[in-house]
């Protein structure tokens, strides 16, 4: 199950962008605005996500079975894949073929006002959600790691897409009120459509973002590096340890990891003894970082590939 921050910064996301949403639909209706009915359906799009990150966020939480013997975990991650996808076609597509439309067919827009007083709502709500995802993102993140690097190295895709989501919402405000405003006051009703594409173009870079990340999850991306450094120093640490060979990680969800690593003992160590290093082993390593929920350890492996290895030929 992902943590208890990301649900709070998806209730804030949910909550927001219904209110957001009702808001810019009556606006894009009184005001005939291309770019205000972009931002409208991106503001639906938003919801749509969120709603499939709660069904991820519920499946995910299913126990292991038997056809699923690592648990559910990665479901969460198929679903944040969808939302890039939804993100993309429900959103950027719909804006940019906004756009186009209007730009053939250009119309002066009405009632600004509504225009304004809805983008200005629709900028409070989303820089408070976005506040809320942005403090998740910053307490997730290692002290030596970037927001950047958090984010292309998060684990938990429900914190840095709703974090996306919302830079883009408010981008997309921005990118709204500049092609409303500056259309009035340059008497140019082409750049209201003109913002719609923007606003189509921002919202396809997001998706793409969002779906090489959700991607790589999926496939099996390995944890993150401190944490395999962390693990590397506590197998190091043990005085039975002679040698550490290849640690390898798969993130099975954000919040379970698992392990499979060589390790080359010292010489003379009987079954048991060598039971009751092992065990000590995992024991350490699951005190220190939970989310490794399964680890295996393969017994003197480097010695068996350099005894199995063929003898290179003098020159």
């Amino acid at each position: 199950m992902p943590s208890g921050s990301s649900s709070k910064v998806l209730y804030a996301a949910i909550g927001s962008n219904c209110a957001i949403a009702v808001c810019k639909y009556a606006a894009a209706a009184f005001t005939g605005s291309a770019a205000m009915l972009a931002e409208a359906v991106h503001s639906t799009v938003d919801i749509g996500n969120e709603l499939l990150l709660m069904a991820g966020i519920k499946r995910s939480a299913r126990p292991p079975d038997a056809l699923h013997p690592f648990g559910h975990g990665k479901v969460l991650y198929f679903y944040s894949f969808l939302v890039a996808v939804y993100i993309f076609g429900g959103g950027g597509v719909f804006a940019i073929y906004q756009g186009i439309s209007h730009m053939r067919r250009p119309l002066d827009a009405t009632h600004i006002g509504w225009s304004y007083a809805v983008l200005a709502i629709a900028a409070a709500l989303d820089g408070y959600s976005w506040l809320v995802s942005f403090k998740a993102l910053a307490q997730q993140k290692d002290p030596n790691e970037s927001l950047w690097q958090e984010i292309i190295g998060s684990k938990d895709p429900t914190v840095f897409t709703i974090f996306l989501e919302d830079s883009a919402a408010l981008a997309g405000i921005l990118l709204a009120f500049l092609g409303i405003f500056l259309g009035q006051l340059l008497h140019n009703p082409y750049l209201d459509p003109v913002a719609s594409i923007l606003i189509g173009l921002l919202l396809t870079a997001i998706a793409v973002l969002l779906g090489r990340e959700s991607g790589a999850l999926l496939v099996g991306e390995r944890t993150t590096r401190s944490r395999i450094q962390q693990i590397k120093d506590i197998i190091v640490a043990d005085p039975a340890v002679q040698r550490v060979g290849d640690i390898l990680t798969m993130q099975l969800g954000p919040e379970q990891a698992l392990l499979a690593v060589d390790i080359k003992f010292r010489e003379h160590l009987d079954v048991h003894e060598l039971e009751a290093i092992i065990d000590r082993l995992e024991a350490r390593i699951q005190q220190r970082d939970p989310t490794i929920k399964r680890i295996f350890i393969e017994v003197d492996a480097l010695r068996r590939a350099q005894t199995t290895a063929p003898a290179r030929r003098a020159s």
